[in-house]
């Protein structure tokens, strides 16, 4: 059996040295590099070859990948480059890694078509000035198959380990057993789906009730689909740190279940949670820990493969105390270990996000990969903030306050066409059917000057320009992908502040926005490029809703998973008598904190209530302080620090006793666990429709544009809405022995078609908060 490695891999392991250095340096996008490649291509003659396969062996290696392209008349092979600013501020090792592939794709071309030599070229192609600078070397085939030997004996032993790891993980994951005594309820129909989609290699949208254990139920069935459809890696994407840590926790139990499965399993954390030292740029000149990187990366990769192979998940604090041991980056030690694992568990925007590391290390490393999409509900509002993107120009006069020299009459030049793009503008908020030439035209070069300047500075510690720059470089990335999708509209805002532009203070500022409303066009070519995918939830209902929006293939499987739980054990009530609408909120307080009160005392408990936002929390807390101070309360507030999320789900213990308040579709109403006692009940006073306000109405058209006037309102409101509730109300039973309440709390739910959308094994009664009906009984 041979191991097959790209030829890309193979460099990166055998020829990065040195410092990792992050210095500025913008990459083009992947939409740049691709124009940059097939600009270079039209430049070349007739019997140019371009994206040229290529394969070879050495012992147990199979060395492949794709050259750029190849001249037959003048014997030249190309690598294309694309890069952007200074060429000579490249770094040496970059460089390196460049001519080492392009090295190794001489020999494979020398070796497949007979050549004695050939001539490399290195071409550096300038995104923006789309110049090359062409680096030509002849060499001998005979000096490319020592060089080309030489990589891969260096590579050698690594692989020849791999091999054995990957011919005992297979082993070991067919024979594994499910790591319990027996499946839950629904369990089993669930891991069923996910192995049939998998061998079939098409995707899943699994609907299944909270608490019957969809981590483990869809982990343990796609493992034992990896020998047969011969995955390289599994991709367990989650919406927020809760569902990684299920993913972990469930891998660990698989993984202890048998002494024989050598299952590497690497968590992926965001990099602003993973640095060791804040404030420092990544660089051997200014972090430590970057100063020879890569020539200390060889020993902590083999540490951490160990690690991972013969013990727990290499998650947060496992990586963290193994590169620290090697004295390397946690972070980027980390993205040079996904190669490596059999298993990453990350955030969506590791696969999904426009420069997703995940899908570009596949896409270029050709893995065969299969995806696991957690609480995939979530991935509609994700993504649309992934490809969506905004201006300030309030942000830009004050980056221009601060600004160097050099880039203020760049900067002054994009406030101008600012001005002039809503000058005419007399709403507040307008939405224009297509982004202005002569805008962008100036932003480009704004972008260019900046891009300049930081290049030519490249250890100026600027935050705030970069911010902007960033910012203004997404924006205009966007905007090259601008369609029916997204929608583009301008908010004039109150200068509160003096401007340095010269305008007259409180003229208005403009604040542009790129929105994106469906990112299917967006999400379709990342599920196509996987073997399979399985997006698994809840509440993915109405499944037309979910796969118009994300962009499912055609042939998409739907499976609805029959809940374990019986009508019996969930008390659902719809609260007839009050209206949580905004015009009525300050009518309904007083009989929801009764009514809560009556449950309260009747069946003391933890509780849970939702409200639709932090104001009417705010109003109902103070009314049931004020009117029942004798409860215990507690209550999420704005930006609450992590450290105090967990403090308020620490109140919930087993044999405590109390109610505490958050927002709907906050970090409370999902991806929590609180069985038995630890909760027994919910309040949800809201539908939880997104507010009615022009930029939801700008939306509800362009879905209407998109799927229809029919479906426009409930696309846009009504589905959104009655997700996040049924998320909550699936916080109170978790297992097949827990009893609880949940009390619906404005007269819409008792409207047919806002029934249907809730769970079909629920059983819905009426009450009127105002008649001081007894507590509902556990």
């Amino acid at each position: 059996m041979k191991y097959v490695v790209a030829v890309r891999a193979l460099c990166e392991f055998t020829a990065k040295h040195g410092d990792l250095d992050l210095r500025f340096t913008p990459s083009p996008s992947a939409q740049e590099g691709m124009a940059g490649h097939a600009l270079v291509a039209s430049r070349r003659g007739e019997s140019y070859q371009s994206e040229v396969s290529l394969e070879g062996d050495y012992q147990a290696l199979t060395v492949r990948g794709r050259a750029d392209g190849y001249d037959p008349e003048q014997n030249q092979l190309e690598e294309v480059k694309t890069y952007r600013g200074d060429l000579h501020a490249m770094a040496d090792n970059r460089r390196h890694l460049h001519w080492a592939q392009l090295k190794i794709y001489g020999w494979l071309l020398c070796a497949d078509r007979n050549l004695p030599d050939i001539n490399l070229t290195l071409v550096y192609f300038d995104v923006a000035s789309a110049q090359e600078t062409p680096l030509t070397e002849h060499f001998t085939a005979a000096a490319l198959k020592d060089y080309f030997e030489a990589q891969c004996e260096r590579f050698l032993a690594w692989a020849t380990q791999e091999l054995a790891h990957r011919q005992a993980r297979d082993a070991a994951l067919t024979a594994l057993e499910f790591p319990h005594p027996a499946f839950r309820p629904g369990q089993r129909e669930l891991a069923e789906a996910v192995y049939k989609t998998a061998q079939a290699g098409t995707c899943l949208m699994a609907q299944a009730p909270t608490g019957i254990g969809k981590t483990i139920g869809t982990v343990f069935p796609l493992l034992k689909a990896v020998p047969k459809k011969q995955l390289d890696k599994l991709f367990f994407l989650a919406a927020k740190t809760p569902g990684r840590r299920l993913a972990l926790d469930a891998l660990d139990r698989i993984k202890g279940s048998t002494q024989a499965l050598p299952l590497r399993v690497l968590e992926l954390v965001a990099r602003d949670k993973a640095c060791e030292h804040p404030g420092k740029a990544c660089h051997g000149d200014a972090c430590p820990l970057a100063k020879g990187f890569y020539d200390r990366l060889p020993q902590a990769r083999s540490a951490a493969v160990k690690h991972a192979a013969a013990q727990g998940p290499l998650d947060k604090a496992a990586l963290r105390e193994l590169a620290l041991a090697h004295h390397v980056c946690p972070y980027y030690l980390s993205q040079e270990l996904v190669t490596w694992s059999d298993v990453v568990v990350g955030d969506y925007n590791y696969y999904f996000d426009t420069s997703a590391l995940l899908h570009g290390q596949a896409q270029g490393n050709q893995w065969r990969v299969s995806v696991l999409v957690d609480e995939a509900h979530n991935l509609v509002e994700r993504a649309r903030k992934m490809y969506s993107a905004t201006l300030s120009q309030a942000q830009l006069q004050q980056v221009h306050a601060g600004a160097p020299r050099a880039v203020r009459g760049a900067l002054e030049r994009l406030n101008r066409s600012l001005q002039e793009l809503h000058q005419a503008q007399d709403e507040p908020y307008q939405v224009h059917p297509e982004l202005p030439a002569p805008f962008l035209k100036t932003l480009g070069q704004a972008l260019t000057q900046v891009t300049d300047f930081l290049l030519a500075n490249p250890t100026r510690m600027d935050g705030e320009l970069q911010d902007f720059y960033f910012e203004a470089l997404h924006f205009s990335r966007m905007a090259e992908a601008f369609g029916e999708h997204s929608l583009f509209d301008v908010t004039l805002q109150a200068d509160t502040g003096s401007s340095t532009f010269g305008q007259a203070l409180g003229q208005p500022l403009a604040v542009l926005n790129i929105r994106n409303v469906v990112p299917a066009p967006f999400l379709a070519p990342r599920f196509a490029a996987a073997q399979s995918a399985a997006l698994f939830s809840a509440t993915l209902s109405p499944q037309n809703y979910y796969a118009d929006t994300l962009g499912l293939p055609v042939g998409t499987v739907w499976t609805e998973v029959e809940s374990p739980f019986l009508a019996e054990q969930l008390r659902v009530s719809v609260v007839s008598d009050v209206s949580t609408r905004f015009q009525h909120r300050g009518d309904s307080l007083s009989p929801i904190v009764d009514l809560m009160a009556r449950q309260y005392e009747g069946q003391p408990g933890n509780y849970l209530a939702f409200l639709s936002s932090y104001d009417y929390l705010q109003q109902l807390v103070a009314l049931f302080r004020q009117r029942y101070p004798q409860i215990p309360v507690w209550e999420q507030t704005r930006g609450m620090e992590e450290t105090a999320r967990d403090a308020f789900l620490a109140r919930f213990t087993p044999g405590s006793q109390g109610i505490g308040f958050a927002v709907l579709g906050g970090s409370f109403a999902e991806g929590i666990d609180l069985p038995g006692d630890r909760l027994i009940g919910a309040f949800i006073a809201t539908l939880g429709l997104p507010q009615i306000n022009p930029v939801n109405e700008q939306i509800r058209e362009r879905m209407g544009a998109n799927f229809g006037a029919a479906q426009s309102y409930d696309y846009t409101y009504l589905y959104p809405g009655l997700q996040k509730v049924v998320q909550a109300a699936g916080r109170v039973i978790r297992t097949t022995s827990d009893r609880g309440v949940v009390y619906l709390i404005d007269d819409r739910f008792t409207r047919p078609e806002i029934q249907s959308l809730l769970p079909g094994w629920w059983k819905v009664t009426r009450l009127r908060a105002r008649r001081k009906e007894p507590a509902a009984a556990l």
